[in-house]
């Protein structure tokens, strides 16, 4: 199964506009991990970290997967990049909670301004997961990005404050949605 994903080149400005001025949003099929370094044809082995790299290519955005020896970091023209470590296909599986459970809990935490970089996280999380779509992004009266976010689920429309948090406060999101949200297969 490949990942989809939507790319807007306008806002960011993008040097070398790969695909030539779009103004537009297009939505792009990524091939999942080959499991291969694309420098040296390897097998990636379970437990090993590796880099991958989403590159234009034509009118496509290809995914190449870097060992860690091979990676000499992202090429000029990508589009982004992410370290990773390959899964273990004998380890047990974490599973999401149900979607209607996350929806539940994002909605709680509107009511916990202080808890606001967790909400932020989780909705991105359920846009990953179609559980939501953005809609649009704004700015509030003191020039805060806020992302508009569209459930069909329950037909509502959501506001969220954009947070860009530290690695330490990172790692405690991380900590927090994952003791919540996921649950071992046995």
């Amino acid at each position: 199964m490949n990942a989809r994903f939507t790319y807007d080149l306008a806002p960011i400005g993008l040097k070398g506009d790969p695909f030539g001025h779009c103004r537009e949003m297009f939505e792009y099929e990524v091939q999942r991990c080959t499991r291969r370094c694309h420098g040296t044809d390897r097998e990636l082995q379970a437990g090993e970290p590796f880099f991958s790299v989403l590159v234009p290519e034509r009118a496509q955005v290809v995914r190449h997967d870097f060992s860690v020896q091979a990676w000499k970091g992202p090429p000029d023209n990508a589009l982004g990049w992410w370290k990773s470590q390959m899964p273990d296909p004998s380890a047990r599986k974490l599973h999401w909670a149900p979607n209607d459970v996350m929806l539940h809990y994002f909605e709680q935490l509107a009511q916990q301004p202080e808890r606001n970089d967790i909400r932020y996280v989780l909705g991105l999380l359920m846009i990953r997961r179609r559980v939501m779509r953005l809609e649009e992004s704004e700015h509030d009266e003191s020039g805060g990005e806020v992302l508009v976010l569209y459930c069909p689920r329950n037909d509502k429309e959501y506001q969220v404050n954009v947070f860009h948090p530290g690695e330490k406060r990172i790692s405690e999101i991380q900590a927090e949605l994952a003791q919540l949200l996921f649950a071992k297969a046995a």
